[in-house]
């Protein structure tokens, strides 16, 4: 196949000519590997442009990146693989990332580490200098390396380890040219030291390594380690799975060698490398004698304190999400789209241009009806969602570039394990507010499947995306005791059912690790890129299902469809306090829940709910099923049946909290 450019995150496949098809195969790969947090994206980006398609991994749901570049003539293909700490993997992300390691042949494997933490990453390195791969060492982010007095010299270490290394500053760009210059020179080192696990784990290596006869590019004894700390099988370079070694002999062999061991052997192996690598370090890196607190650390420890973290934490969610988002966006903004553009200028002339050239009524009524879709579905798109969806991404790429949420997942640790998640999951519950179909796949970053389908179902019912999100707000900024009430229900929902779930699925506490980044201001750049290319993301998304929901509900009308499904509805919407009207908003519902929020937005303009009724609707609404993409999306990750057991269950769910919320205040004759 021939890659053709056609955006910057798009191709286009297309067959090769056969005068192509030779220099094709002349491509090489060069892996990008290293663990979260430590610029490697950045990098990755620096060292491809623009060039880069997306694509699953084969026979997963994982995406991995792609790129090109051209040196010394020679084209590579760089591949950035997902973040991982080891070759002993956890999630399946890491899991994918391994299996690229061990078995694709690339010609050099670029592991990037973040300079500060050095002593964190050179293990890794080891352990692929040991597998006998062509390893080039990036030490990124040197300049605040060098700003805390670490002295890493490379020469020493560079000799220490018989293969390259350079420093990157990934943010700026420098050492990235000569990176590239490196690359294609990239070679295993020649003598590499042998790490020494100890006698018993040795022993069994070397039974294992006497068996092994599959032909891959790492070395037997690495293989032969794989197999002893996973009880697994290799592939082959091909990709095809085939046994190593026989079952029996390797289970005898693992036995044996655990019963002699006081942990488990991945405990030992790792012992055994840190050992090498303070060895390592106390020949080629000089720390500074005391280490001076920055400000950057005080208001690092500052963001993940137990106690001083919460104020911070209210104080990002008021200005950042409720005045930002839902004062701005979804006041300021769409009253500015919705009021003065769409109802005095584009509304008006595409009403009075379909009337005089459209005289069958049907046709009038799908491009400019009531639920038209030049008067309905595009207006609810561009004048309701994309400035909501706009802001909340500007915000969301502002935390994210400042390094904030790594440390909100630190700080929320302690309660998302009640919950039977861990603090890894704040990322795509946060990344929620924004899309939840985007969050899902995100999901997978989770270490156990039972943590993804906790995290999934959490998404689907309590976590509100931007648009209905900033229209729920807008909605309620005029009655600030609905809105809190808003935020209690879905809160206490949100808790219960994740402690229901996760007693409902047993299984060990999940254990909780992750690479801090530095605290930064964020680059006007990075933020606008990030905001752009998910805002273009998630307008291709919605826009065609918006235009589609107007089309059906265009044909639901002239069949009497749509008039039965809203009459149908009424009684269960009159249960839980709201007028009539409030049926078309949770028709709309079913096509999307910020359409449904957007269609609250109208009957809130036109005066025919109370501030109870908002608070009622608005509960239910953000409960309510999950959008249809998102629908599609929690189905591949998890399964059909559990996907269709939960949107049957939160419907459900939803109704009976919105009727205990309305009976609550009306018993209590509360007024909001």
């Amino acid at each position: 196949m021939r890659v053709k450019t056609t955006s910057p995150n798009r191709v286009k496949l297309e067959p090769l000519r056969r005068s192509e098809a030779k220099k094709e195969t002349a491509t090489q790969k060069a892996l990008l590997v290293g663990s979260p947090n430590v610029g490697k994206s950045m990098l990755f980006n620096r060292l491809t442009g623009r060039y880069v398609t997306v694509s699953n991994y084969p026979g997963t749901t994982i995406e991995v990146s792609v790129g090109h570049c051209e040196i010394s003539g020679h084209k590579y293909e760089i591949i950035d693989t997902p973040g991982m700490y080891s070759l002993s993997s956890i999630t399946a992300e890491e899991k994918v990332a391994a299996d690229m390691v061990l078995n694709e042949k690339a010609g050099a494997v670029i592991h990037v580490i973040d300079s500060k933490n050095i002593e964190r990453s050179l293990g890794f390195t080891l352990q692929l200098i040991e597998a006998g791969l062509a390893v080039i060492l990036v030490l990124n982010m040197a300049d605040e390396a060098r700003g805390l007095g670490i002295k890493i010299n490379i020469d020493k270490l560079r000799n220490v380890l018989g293969i390259d290394v350079l420093e990157t500053v990934a943010t700026t760009g420098e050492g990235v040219k000569q990176l590239l210059s490196r690359i294609s020179h990239a070679k295993a080192a020649e003598k590499p030291e042998k790490l020494n696990y100890g006698s018993v784990i040795e022993k069994a290596i070397f039974s294992i390594s006497e068996h092994l006869d599959i032909d891959t590019q790492i070395s037997k004894r690495t293989k032969a380690l794989q197999l002893l700390v996973d009880n697994a099988t290799f592939s082959d370079s091909s990709g095809n799975k085939q046994p190593a070694i026989d079952a029996e002999n390797l289970r005898e062999i693992s036995r044996e060698c655990r019963s002699q061991l006081e942990h488990s052997v991945n405990y030992h192996t790792t012992v055994a490398v840190q050992e090498d690598v303070k060895k390592i370090l106390r020949k080629t890196v000089e720390f500074p004698d005391k280490h001076l607190r920055t400000f950057r650390e005080s208001l690092s420890r500052f963001c993940m304190h137990p106690v001083a973290g919460i104020p911070l934490l209210f104080a990002v969610l008021y200005f950042g999400i409720y005045k930002f988002v839902g004062g701005f966006g979804a006041g300021t903004v769409v009253d500015f789209l919705e009021s003065t553009i769409f109802e005095t200028y584009i509304n008006p002339h595409v009403i009075g241009f379909c009337t005089k050239i459209l005289t069958w009524e049907p046709l009038f009524g799908l491009i400019a009806g009531e639920y038209g879709v030049i008067t309905l579905g595009i207006r609810y798109a561009i004048a309701i969602v994309l400035p909501i969806v706009g802001t909340f991404f500007i915000a969301f790429s502002i935390l994210e570039d400042s390094g904030y949420l790594p440390r909100l997942a630190m700080l929320i640790d302690r309660v998302l394990k009640k919950i039977g998640l861990n603090g890894r999951a704040v990322i795509p519950i946060v990344l929620g507010f924004g899309c939840d179909t985007m969050a899902t796949i995100v999901t997978r970053t989770l270490e156990t499947k039972r943590e993804k389908i906790i995290a999934s179902i959490l998404l689907a019912l309590a976590i509100p995306c931007s648009a209905q999100l900033g229209v729920i707000l807008g909605l309620l900024s005029g009655h600030p005791y609905a809105l809190l009430a808003w935020a209690g229900f879905v809160g206490v929902v949100f808790l219960i059912s994740g402690t229901l779930m996760a007693r409902l699925f047993p299984g060990p506490e999940p254990s909780f690790y992750m690479e801090l980044p530095p605290l930064r201001f964020p680059r006007p750049g990075n933020v606008i890129v990030k905001t752009y290319s998910r805002m273009v993301w998630y307008f291709k998304e919605i826009l065609p299902l918006f235009i589609l929901a107007s089309v059906l509900i265009w044909a639901g009308q002239l069949t009497g469809v749509f008039q039965f499904l809203v009459k149908s509805l009424e009684p269960v919407v009159n249960a839980i306090g709201l007028p009539d009207q409030a049926s078309v908003a949770f028709l709309f519902g079913f096509f999307r829940r910020d359409y449904g929020a957007a269609g609250l937005y109208d009957l809130q303009r036109d005066g025919l709910m109370t501030g109870n009724q908002l608070a009622v609707a608005a509960i239910t609404l953000t409960l309510f099923l999950p959008c249809i993409a998102q629908f599609l999306i929690f189905k591949k990750e998890c399964g059909t049946k559990i996907s269709v057991i939960t949107s049957l269950c939160i419907c459900v769910i939803a109704f009976a909290v919105g009727f205990i919320a309305n009976t609550f205040f009306n018993t209590f004759g509360i007024v909001l």
